[in-house]
């Protein structure tokens, strides 16, 4: 199966080999990742102003290139994916900003709103299936109590999002156990770290980082996962004293494809 892959800004820069891994993950579970070409950031945010056209673009030029190819598209970082997902919605949704956009883009070609987005989370639950992935595991994670953070970016807003439960979401509690691993549910799993605040508010950034990690280590988890490259970064900067780390990392360690895994 070939899909539409967008990396992102951070995913493509700062942290490349979350990238690679994410990849490789998908070769050997039978999924071609093909980069969308010339893409530009998404935008960062999704901004709910009505009339706000310009920071949309980008990601509607992304989701009509996968359109194009007749591809769905597949996203890795969240906030990412809340971007493009909520751009695709307002154009399904809103004929008044559908109709903006595609003037603005009428030398580029329109779009429909056709494109089938996927985050990496959901392509492995609806696409390959739990048990196919469960079956490609070379280094199952025993004996790991690993909590997963969602943050609030990946399933709200959920009318929108609807990739899982916002207030009781399951996906990577089952990837979790797909891997081999102990899923370790929390209350604040779904919380804000603060990430958006923490230039302005360091100190605000840092308490909620610090309140999600210590939720989570109470409940004796042992590592943190996360699909947020923002939310990592946060709660690793901010203290947390057990590991944070990508969930394609920890997939690749499973599937036996992370550097120096099968060396």
């Amino acid at each position: 199966m070939k899909v539409s892959y967008f990396p992102g800004c951070t995913l493509k820069n700062k942290a490349k080999v979350l990238d690679e891994y994410a990849r490789k993950c998908a070769e050997v579970l039978g999924v071609t990742m093909e980069e969308i070409e010339n893409w530009q950031c998404c935008g960062g945010v999704f901004t709910t102003a009505a009339d706000e056209v310009a920071t949309k673009l980008s990601s509607v030029r992304i989701l009509r290139a996968a359109s194009v190819k007749g591809q769905p598209l597949v996203t890795v970082c969240s906030a990412c994916h809340n971007v493009v997902k909520q751009t695709n919605h307002a154009m399904n949704t809103n004929k008044e900003f559908a109709d903006k956009v595609n003037r603005y883009m009428a030398n580029e070609g329109i779009y429909d709103g056709d494109t089938e987005i996927y985050h990496y989370l959901e392509l492995l639950r609806d696409v390959v299936g739990y048990d196919k992935l469960r079956e490609k595991v070379v280094n199952p994670l025993k004996g790991k109590r690993i909590a997963a953070y969602y943050g609030c970016l990946l399933l709200r807003p959920g009318s929108v999002m609807r990739m899982d439960d916002p207030e009781n979401p399951s996906v990577m509690e089952d990837l979790i156990r797909a891997m081999g691993a102990e899923p370790v549910v929390f209350a604040n799993r779904n919380e804000c770290c603060g990430g958006y605040v923490l230039t302005e508010s360091p100190e605000f950034a840092k308490k909620r980082s610090l309140d999600i990690a210590s939720n989570a280590k109470a409940q004796g988890a042992e590592m943190i996962i996360t699909a947020c490259p923002l939310c990592k970064y946060n709660l690793q900067k901010n203290g947390c004293d057990i590991p944070v780390v990508y969930f394609t990392e920890l997939l690749a360690e499973a599937l036996g494809v992370k550097e120096g895994e099968n060396e």
